[in-house]
């Protein structure tokens, strides 16, 4: 059985950092494409970064050059660290994984097409 587990959520000031980290289980870790999505309160969920089983990385345009996603094969765990933090960033993080490589682009646009989920965690950014 597949199972994400999202932690690190919390309450920063603008400015700040987090690092979210999504420990997976139930299967070969190596051979999904994973990715990171938030949605805010009346808002659709939205891709944040999404990485391929072969370790190739797209992010949101809104969190380039901010926000970091990496995985630990060996850990079988998702990171994403989350820099310079605006108030625009506060929202639930998920995690999703989905088997097999999907381009970056489609996986960041349509969080429909992967297969588990996480329960996961709060972000939240006070100006």
């Amino acid at each position: 059985q597949v199972q994400l587990v999202e932690s690190g959520g919390g309450s920063v000031q603008a400015g700040g950092s987090l690092r979210l980290s999504c420990a997976a289980s139930g299967y070969t870790y190596s051979r999904y494409s994973m990715g990171w999505f938030r949605q805010a309160p009346g808002k659709e969920r939205e891709g944040v970064a999404v990485i391929g089983s072969d370790g190739r990385t797209t992010c949101a345009d809104s969190v380039k050059g901010r926000f970091t996603i990496s995985k630990d094969n060996a850990k079988n765990t998702l990171y994403l660290q989350m820099n310079s933090l605006k108030p625009e960033d506060t929202a639930m993080y998920y995690c999703a994984a989905r088997v097999g490589a999907m381009a970056g682009t489609i996986g960041l646009s349509f969080p429909s097409l992967y297969d588990y989920w996480g329960q996961g965690t709060q972000v939240t950014v006070s100006s």
